[in-house]
């Protein structure tokens, strides 16, 4: 893996490719042109005529650093979100591009699990233990998805965010690659030593680690770049967020069982929906490029009740399935905390998809991420 991750991660693209016609921009006089693209001057502006390319190999034409500081937030910055301010301070830098805000729904996973598996205490063992899969599974493997995310999103948040850290210049190519490993390889460290604290004679979080590590890389990265396709790639991020967690915070406490799988796949329908959400702001990007997420195959106003549908849907189901088993106050408890999300939904959603969506997450996931927690208790019973 070492090497083709080196590999595909050397390879510099090119956004000139990616327009398909005549574009004007405003480019600082003293910047090199592209090789292979014709351009004049007139009144400080640049017309770029590019040639049809494969934009799996062209090369960005990104700023040879930050746009200046001024404007945004900076706990934005911090959580890795929309309307962060510029920063020059590569520890903050790098922190954002770990994305902060998408760790808790990881760690919440990890909660899940350790409650699905009935053998979880309040002993200082026990709490230590989860912190440590906690760290794993949020800052480090998390962190190294969203790294990853980022460099191989370069030429689209180039378009749709040119202020990010990556199409900036903010960071350089070898701090990018270098903050890749060093996740990868202390979230790998952490799921080897909690299988040695467990007692495993198999490796299992290992096993899960890295085999979430594999499926994040294929997700952002070519040739299979699942991202592509808006239901595949959008399932295995639902899968990622809610099932991998889950699965590892049980086999640290408990028997990872076959019934709890299947059941979090299925829940992983529903973390599909949520990562149709993130789809609308990136639909002119996505468009440039090729990628078939569902704004861009279905048209917005489709793909956002398909959005809600899954989410919807599929905690309805699970709630028929904890009332079929006979856990009908669990089940009850679920459909209470639907409510608020459909209301949200209707309330934010549904009426501006792009313009609402930071909003949404934040009333509407706190419900779904408590009914993952209702469903965990009740699968421990």
């Amino acid at each position: 893996m070492s090497p083709v991750l080196n590999t595909v991660l050397s390879l510099r693209l090119s956004l000139p490719g990616l327009y398909a016609g005549n574009s004007t921009c405003r480019v600082r006089t003293q910047s090199a042109s592209p090789l292979g693209v014709s351009a004049s001057f007139r009144r400080r502006r640049l017309t770029v005529r590019a040639a049809e390319t494969d934009t799996d190999k062209v090369e960005s034409t990104v700023p040879d650093k930050a746009p200046a500081a001024g404007g945004g937030s900076s706990i934005n910055q911090l959580l890795g979100i929309k309307g962060a301010a510029q920063e020059n301070n590569k520890w903050k830098i790098r922190l954002q591009l770990t994305k902060p805000v998408t760790w808790p729904p990881l760690v919440w996973g990890v909660v899940c699990g350790a409650a699905a598996s009935g053998n979880f205490h309040w002993n200082l063992e026990d709490v230590v233990k989860s912190i440590i899969c906690m760290m794993m599974s949020g800052p480090c493997l998390t962190g190294y998805t969203q790294t990853l995310n980022d460099w191989y999103d370069r030429e689209i948040d180039a378009i749709n965010e040119p202020y990010r850290p990556i199409p900036s210049g903010a960071i350089s190519e070898n701090e990018v690659i270098t903050q890749v490993w060093v996740l990868l390889l202390a979230g790998l460290g952490l799921a080897g030593l909690l299988d040695v604290w467990a007692g495993h004679d198999s490796p299992t979080l290992f096993y899960l680690a890295l085999g979430g590590s594999l499926l994040s890389y294929i997700y952002s990265a070519p040739p299979l770049k699942l991202k592509q396709n808006g239901w595949i790639g959008n399932f295995a991020l639902g899968a990622s967020y809610i099932s991998l967690p889950w699965w590892a915070g049980q086999a640290l406490f408990g028997i990872l069982t076959p019934d709890i799988i299947v059941l979090t796949l299925l829940y992983s329908i529903a973390g599909l929906g949520i990562a149709i959400v993130n789809d609308f702001k990136s639909i002119e990007g996505d468009k440039a490029l090729g990628l078939q997420s569902l704004p861009v195959t279905f048209g917005a106003e489709t793909a956002k009740w398909i959005c809600v549908g899954a989410i919807d849907i599929t905690q309805i189901s699970i709630a028929g399935y904890l009332l079929e088993t006979g856990k009908p106050y669990y089940a009850l408890a679920l459909l209470a905390l639907i409510i608020p999300q459909v209301v949200f939904q209707f309330q934010y959603f549904l009426k501006d998809p792009v313009k609402y969506d930071v909003k949404y997450q934040a009333s509407a996931q706190p419900f779904l991420v408590l009914g993952l927690l209702v469903t965990a208790l009740a699968t421990s019973h």
